[in-house]
């Protein structure tokens, strides 16, 4: 049976929820969604700081910087360890004033694998939209679904053209539902 593959989100509908704002560096420099989405390690002039911009309840996950950037607790960041060491960089940060151990999650595999025909609706950049460096990537993807077969040995990792994707395999969505992981949502790409 071929793997299972789910876009991992923060579940929004979490009644009194925590929200988390951009990430700064330690020399007070702002390094949002930009930095890492390119599926790619980065260089960051640590300690890295998250400020809570909402207060709310703590979450093991939550998207930070208008829902781009993944920052996790400690054990959710034991699991990506463990299962997707060759396709994360861990970055440990403080959240607010928490004093337990966080950790951004930089996703380092890109990996192109949309299915066009399979997904509910797909749009392509255009000359016309302005943007020359964007032609050809995607300007939206609905109803998301992924050629299985494309990823290869990726465990997690960010959709070519559309970075904004996070994925995940089913051996990672168990664990992490397994060690009662909060703040997740998935949806089923396969």
């Amino acid at each position: 049976m071929p793997m299972r593959y789910f876009k991992l989100a923060d579940d929004v509908d979490i009644a009194g929820r925590w929200e988390l704002g951009t990430p700064v560096d330690s020399a007070g420099q702002q390094l949002g969604s930009w930095v890492f989405l390119n599926g790619e390690p980065v260089e960051v002039k640590g300690p890295l700081h998250v400020p809570v911009s909402e207060q709310g309840t703590p979450l093991d996950f939550s998207l930070a910087d208008v829902g781009a950037i993944p920052v996790v607790h400690e054990k959710v960041a034991d699991v990506l360890a463990r299962l997707a060491h060759q396709d994360v960089q861990l970055i440990p940060v403080r959240v607010g004033s928490r004093p337990e151990p966080y950790f951004l999650v930089n996703v380092t595999r890109l990996v192109k694998c949309i299915d066009d025909r399979a997904s509910g609706r797909v749009r392509y950049w255009r000359p016309e939209d302005g943007f020359p460096e964007r032609v050809g990537t995607y300007f939206s993807v609905s109803g998301m679904r992924i050629d299985a077969t494309k990823v290869g040995s990726a465990r997690m990792f960010r959709t070519w053209g559309w970075h904004i994707a996070l994925i995940v395999s089913e051996n990672i969505k168990a664990e992490l539902e397994r060690v009662g992981t909060t703040g997740l949502w998935f949806e089923d790409v396969s």
